[in-house]
């Protein structure tokens, strides 16, 4: 689904990634923890293709296609999804206007899927106009179910969200990236930035991997690498896999 080969990515002339490799099947959902500045967010912006986030070396694959060169809007045509951590407030575009231009779906299509993030009150607002931290995080979560992408990329989505909104938010992601019961062998995927661990009660991922100064340091069980994080903080994770 999602192959990452020697990625080495510059942010305004800085160098945040370097010899990084990533390969996530078709049907497998990644967990990827780190200490803030450690590149996470930046691994994420670079995969869709964010402008800003310059590949200097190394190759994008997505789907077995080299999607290195090609723009944002090209990626998520082509099956992309992302979860920002702090989406912007679109002043003049309400949020239904917006899904109706993501899907392509009918109002009362887009109403039943409102309904199931207890958004549909908020259809004829404008986007995160007003909107709680909770809120906010079940629009972006609408907005990736109403895509329905094959492969899905959060950036920390139980971030400054209480307990009632991480129940909800969780199971809802959990649908994003489980089987596609009406397509046989058609498995959707996932990559999902999380400091507190709180997802992994809501999804079963295949991976964990640790990132740390722009290097993936560490690879194996998410539950397993959570647990020395908390109990031992990053510097062991490292520790450990210079001893392996």
């Amino acid at each position: 689904m999602l192959k990452i080969e020697n990625l080495h990515v510059n942010v305004e002339g800085r160098e945040v990634l370097h010899d990084l490799n990533l390969h996530i099947k078709e049907g497998e959902t990644h967990v990827l923890m780190g200490p803030n500045g450690s590149g996470k967010t930046t691994l994420l912006r670079a995969a869709m293709g964010f402008s800003g986030y310059d590949v200097t070396e190394g190759r994008i694959f997505f789907k077995g296609r080299d999607v290195t060169e090609l723009p944002m809007h090209e990626r998520a045509r082509y099956g992309m999804g992302i979860m920002f951590q702090r989406p912007p407030t679109i002043s003049g575009l309400k949020l239904g206007k917006l899904l109706q231009a993501l899907s392509g779906a009918e109002r009362k299509v887009i109403e039943e899927y409102a309904k199931k993030m207890h958004m549909d009150d908020f259809l004829d607002r404008d986007v995160n106009s007003g909107f709680s931290g909770g809120e906010i995080k079940r629009s972006e979560v609408l907005q990736l179910m109403i895509q329905q992408p094959d492969f899905v990329m959060l950036d920390e989505p139980e971030s400054g969200v209480d307990l009632e909104n991480i129940s909800l938010i969780g199971k809802s992601i959990a649908m994003l990236v489980e089987k596609d019961r009406h397509i046989i062998n058609r498995h959707k995927s996932g990559l999902i930035i999380t400091h507190t661990g709180y997802i992994l009660d809501y999804i079963d991922a295949d991976a964990g991997h640790m990132l740390c100064d722009g290097e993936i340091k560490c690879d194996g069980n998410p539950r397993e690498i959570l647990k020395v994080i908390q109990e031992k903080g990053y510097q062991e994770c490292i520790r450990c896999q210079k001893i392996l």
